[in-house]
């Protein structure tokens, strides 16, 4: 099983497990817990994709001697079992099928994973905060653990904006599928007169880097500045000036931290995002339309969606870039989605074969 259609490359995985093992080996590698348990998590991800394809070649290997057995003594009772045997083995296949099409180098990392309301000022502030609903159920129902790194909340509902670092098997993998511009089309809650309306909100997602990433920034090109963390209110408000905002002049990327207790750490956390960004820009792996967020002329409104989540006048969600659709609304913003990750990770494995 070296190479299938979908991209599963068994060898290149096992030489990238391997130069993982030998940093884990390494004397001080602890020696910064978060570079480690970085490190650990992409090798458990890798793990839990090798370990699976050679069990399951050596069941191949097993069969094919049954088989050959079976045949020889005519034993109809042992090529009945077979059939079953094979069966089984079939839905193994096909669930390590859809590993195999988590190929990137970078699919095994964890991520910085962000949500921003787009045209439509409450209605999508509102709309944000029904997507980080939706995507803290689904990192629960695949044991992804998060946590908030900024927020900054709607002025009369909602969140205007929201980053968090999911940790997880491929989190970046599976959740770099999600990154564009999601529409809703509702009956307003916020409309006295119930009329439907068409609210945008985009989501965006880099993977987590080491800090010995290779980007290089110069102090000249930041601008920082420290303000209090933004909150409910009561306790829950900063009384110093701990959170962090970067602006990288340049490209215009702004990056903010807020959820730790002391402006240093906010500021190492901040960086890393913004190193992160910088990175992803400078491989030219974005797609166009995620680009689009990080320039003055990208809007987070019409023509720019990559998904639909329609409640009325008829139920449905459908993914505009592989046609992938459900009139199961409730069960997709209650964080079923892994048939639409699915799909995108099949259309995207096929596009880099055709190119």
């Amino acid at each position: 099983m070296k190479k299938s259609g979908t991209g599963f490359d068994l060898p290149n995985k096992k030489t990238a497990l391997k130069k993982l093992e030998k940093k884990v080996s390494r004397a001080g590698f602890w020696d910064n817990p978060n570079t480690a348990q970085s490190t650990v998590s992409q090798l458990s991800s890798l793990k839990s994709v090798i370990e699976p394809v050679e069990e399951t070649l050596r069941e191949v290997g097993d069969l094919a001697e049954l088989l050959k057995l079976a045949v020889a003594e005519s034993d109809e009772e042992m090529l009945g079992q077979l059939e079953d045997d094979v069966a089984n083995l079939t839905k193994k296949c096909e669930q390590i099928e859809f590993q195999g099409l988590l190929c990137g180098p970078d699919d095994a990392k964890n991520c910085f994973f962000s949500i921003h309301a787009g045209a439509g000022g409450t209605e999508s502030c509102d709309w944000a905060s029904m997507l980080l609903r939706m995507y803290t159920r689904h990192f629960e129902r695949n044991k992804y653990k998060f946590r908030e790194l900024d927020i900054v909340p709607g002025e009369e509902a909602g969140i205007r904006s929201i980053t968090l670092r999911v940790s997880g098997s491929f989190a970046f993998g599976k959740l770099s599928c999600e990154t564009g511009v999601h529409r809703l089309v509702r009956i307003s809650p916020f409309d006295s007169q119930k009329r439907r309306h068409t609210s945008f909100a985009a989501v965006d997602c880099i993977p987590e880097f080491e800090d010995d990433i290779d980007i290089k920034t110069n102090e000249e090109d930041l601008q920082i500045d420290f303000y209090r963390s933004s909150g409910p209110g009561g306790q829950h408000v900063n009384k110093v000036s701990s959170a962090v905002r970067i602006t990288h002049k340049p490209t215009g990327i702004v990056v903010q931290c807020q959820n730790e207790r002391s402006q240093h750490k906010n500021r190492v956390q901040a960086m890393r995002v913004l190193k992160a960004r910088l990175y992803m820009l400078k491989q030219q792996k974005r797609d166009a339309e995620v680009a689009k967020l990080y320039s003055d002329k990208g809007q987070i409104a019409w023509g720019s969606q990559i998904r639909s989540y329609v409640m009325q006048p008829y139920q449905m969600v459908k993914d505009h870039r592989t046609n992938f659709q459900t009139s199961n609304v409730e069960a997709v913003l209650g964080g079923e989605l892994d048939g639409f990750i699915q799909s995108y990770l099949r259309h995207r494995a096929k596009m880099k074969i055709k190119k």
